[in-house]
Parts: C-alpha cells; sequence; structure tokens
C-alpha cells in the first residue's frame, strides 16, 4: 500500500513538470498584507512672548522658568496622544518662542505656513490682535492662553480667538465673591502704576459694586520698587488712616504687592495680585483628581505646573476632546462640536469646562490661593445663575459688547 502512494506521488509530481509555465501561472499569488491607514493628524503651534522680568525678581525662587506655558503644551500633546494612538490621531507640535522687543508675527506666519491649524498664543493684547486679523478667513483656530485683557472678550473681540485664560473681570469676580462671603465688605484699593494695574483696579471696583462691596478709598502706590529697602516704613504710613477689612492689591508687575502685607498701619489680610490671589492653578490644588495632572506634569517637567501651563494644556485638551469625540481634524466641524450641546472639558476643578458663545470666553472655576495653599475655589455657594454658576464670573451674556467678526 505504501509503495503504490509512492508512485501516485511521483506521478502527480511528473505531470506538474510536464505542464511547465502554465501551471505555475495558475497557482494563486499570494496577497500582500493590507497597508495600514495613515493617523489622522493634527498640527498645533504654540508662541510666547514674555517681557523680561523686574530687576527685582533676582532670585530662582521667583524667575518664570524657561519653559513655562510650553511644558503645559507638551503635556497637553502627550495626553490627547496617549487617546489618538487607539483612534488613529496623531497629534503634533511646533514651538515658537519669541524674545520681547521682537516682532511676533513672523513666528506666527512661520508655524501657519509649517500647516498649523491650531495655534496657542501667550503674547500681549496688541499682539494677538494682529495675528488674529492676519489669519482671519484661513482655517485656524487660535486660541489665547495668556492675555487677561477684557477688550480681547469685549469690543476687541474675534471669531477665530478661542479664550482659555481668564479675564481681569473673571478673576476679580471670584475674588470677591468670597470676600463678600465672608463679609469682608470694605476694601482699600492700593493701585501700581501701569496702565494694566489700573485696569485690574477697574475691574476690582466693577466687582465690588456687582458683589455689594464698598471701595472705602483708592491709593496709588508711586513710591517704584525702591521702596523694596524701605518698604518697613512707607508701608505703614501708606496705609494708615482709613478703616477697612482688607487691602485689596492692584499690582500686575508684582512691584509693591508682595511688600504690603505684615506692614500695614491696622492688622488686615491682602487680596488680589498679592495675599490671596485668584488664579486658574495652583501647585497644591489636589481635589477632583487634579493631583493626577500634578503628578504627570512633574514626571514630565521637573517641577510643578503653573496657571500658564495649565492654560496651555487646556487649548491642547479642547482639540484633543473634539477630535475624539468627531473623527475629525475638520476645523468647521471641531469648532461646530466646541460651541454645541454635547462639548464638556475635565478641567479638574470639580466642574465641566465650556466655552461661551458669545465671546469665546473659557468657563472655568477660579481658585483662590495664598503662596502655599488653596484658600477656596469660586463661584462660590449662594450666587446663582439662571443656566451656568460660572457665568456669574466675568462677562455674562447681557453684559457682553462682543460682536464676533
Amino acid at each position: 500500500m505504501i509503495a503504490a502512494r509512492l508512485t501516485s506521488i511521483a506521478l502527480l509530481a511528473a505531470s506538474l513538470a510536464l505542464a511547465g509555465p502554465a501551471a505555475a501561472q495558475q497557482a494563486p499569488a499570494e496577497t500582500p498584507a493590507a497597508a495600514k491607514p495613515a493617523a489622522l493628524p493634527f498640527k498645533f503651534g504654540v508662541l510666547r512672548q514674555f517681557p523680561p522680568p523686574p530687576p527685582w525678581w533676582n532670585t530662582i525662587a521667583t524667575l518664570p522658568p524657561q519653559d513655562d506655558g510650553i511644558a503645559g503644551a507638551r503635556l497637553g500633546i502627550a495626553d490627547n496622544n496617549t487617546t489618538g494612538r487607539f483612534m488613529k490621531q496623531d497629534f503634533q507640535l511646533a514651538e515658537e518662542l519669541v524674545p520681547f522687543g521682537e516682532d511676533p508675527l513672523p513666528a506666527f506666519n512661520r508655524l501657519i505656513e509649517g500647516g498649523a491649524k491650531f495655534i496657542v498664543l501667550a503674547v500681549p493684547a496688541d499682539q494677538l490682535l494682529k495675528m488674529a486679523d492676519a489669519a482671519k478667513g484661513k482655517d485656524v483656530i487660535l486660541f489665547n492662553a495668556g492675555a487677561p485683557d477684557d477688550e480681547l472678550r469685549q469690543q476687541d473681540c474675534r471669531a477665530n480667538v478661542l479664550h482659555t485664560a481668564p479675564n481681569r473681570a473673571m478673576l476679580t469676580d471670584a475674588l470677591a465673591q468670597y470676600l463678600v462671603t465672608r463679609r469682608w465688605s470694605n476694601w482699600l484699593l492700593l493701585t501700581g502704576r501701569t496702565p494694566e494695574d489700573r485696569k485690574y483696579a477697574d475691574d476690582v471696583k466693577r466687582s465690588a459694586k456687582k458683589f455689594g462691596a464698598k471701595i472705602v478709598e483708592e491709593r496709588v502706590w508711586n513710591f517704584g520698587p525702591d521702596a523694596r529697602a524701605t518698604a518697613q516704613n512707607e508701608v505703614p504710613v501708606f496705609t494708615q488712616n482709613v478703616s477697612y477689612d482688607i487691602a485689596v492689591i492692584a499690582d500686575e508687575l508684582g512691584e509693591f504687592g508682595d511688600l504690603i502685607g505684615w506692614r500695614t498701619w491696622d492688622p488686615r489680610p491682602t487680596a488680589g495680585t498679592a495675599g490671596l490671589t485668584p488664579t486658574t492653578w495652583h501647585s497644591t490644588l489636589e481635589n477632583w483628581g487634579a493631583a493626577q495632572l500634578q503628578n504627570r506634569f512633574y514626571r514630565q517637567s521637573k517641577r510643578v505646573m503653573r496657571p500658564l501651563d495649565f492654560q496651555m494644556w487646556l487649548a491642547m485638551r479642547t482639540i484633543g476632546e473634539a477630535g475624539t469625540r468627531t473623527k475629525s481634524n475638520d476645523v468647521k466641524a471641531l469648532r461646530g462640536y466646541i460651541f454645541g450641546p454635547d462639548f464638556e472639558l475635565a478641567g479638574f476643578k470639580g466642574q465641566s469646562f465650556t466655552y461661551r458663545p458669545w465671546d469665546n470666553q473659557l468657563r472655568q472655576p477660579i481658585v483662590l490661593a495664598q503662596p502655599a495653599a488653596v484658600v477656596t475655589v469660586s463661584p462660590q455657594e449662594g450666587f446663582l445663575h439662571q443656566t451656568n454658576l460660572l457665568d456669574t464670573m466675568g462677562f455674562d451674556r447681557p453684559e457682553t459688547k462682543c460682536k464676533l467678526q
């Protein structure tokens, strides 16, 4: 039987040999492996321009890190790609750092020419407006992660700019809610010499009126930074002969605010740009899963997360969340989802973040913190709103002067 089988196999081999090329042509060809589809690209750009630190910031502890903000953008890209790998999406980042005094518009144009569709900016308000106007009609979304100017959300608003940085009105409203809750309703307003200080002071006055506090007196700091050496003598005189509950400081440059605490004529707390400060993020925030974000950031950057880092991270995550839900990198589709009813952004502060359709401002809780600890988070309990409690801070729809263009 074995011999018969061997004979059959031999005959079959012989017949195939005689068939030659014809049989080979009839043999089924191997099917090549299907090519993997390319990942859907999301190209980001980040552009930061900062003025040099003032001369009294002369220690490592007070100098901002070189990667301030940029590190937050990098973490946002990494977080997006964590989900993007499963969604066949690829998030990419190009960075531009422009020294103060140089025109940042060429760097902005390089990002546009490099294909960036989502550009996160930390630049002065006037430069941001130039970039927004230069990008008008182009298929891009800009994020303002740095400029707090109210005008950018009011009369100078632009349709192609979304704001992850809070405006000054949001910050002072958040502070005012807490002070009124504590019944510290009589404020001594101490204002610096710069235009930015006066803008902050104007918002403090607006917030006081809005929530029922009273500015008992406003005093302007005219001593300059040289008073740092004589603050023990200057500050008590500067703050005497007035009755108040708390000193509210408007000093965005940091010229004198830190000199006020513990030196006032009467023993009073301080708040505003120094003392109890409203901000988007603080290194000691741990509730609502914030500790996880803090830890991821520290592992990446070997330092604590700062407000600008958080604001740039929010911009990255806005597109990451919208891209995951829409499965698209089309700017119009993403924008439609961001301003639609289903968009929510998790920001580790107890409430979902959304964008106001009337001025493109990101709604978010505001942290009130002293240098080494979080004190509270606004909005405070008891301040009601007909649709969204976060709209008790900043410009609500009836207050807006924005006509998006």
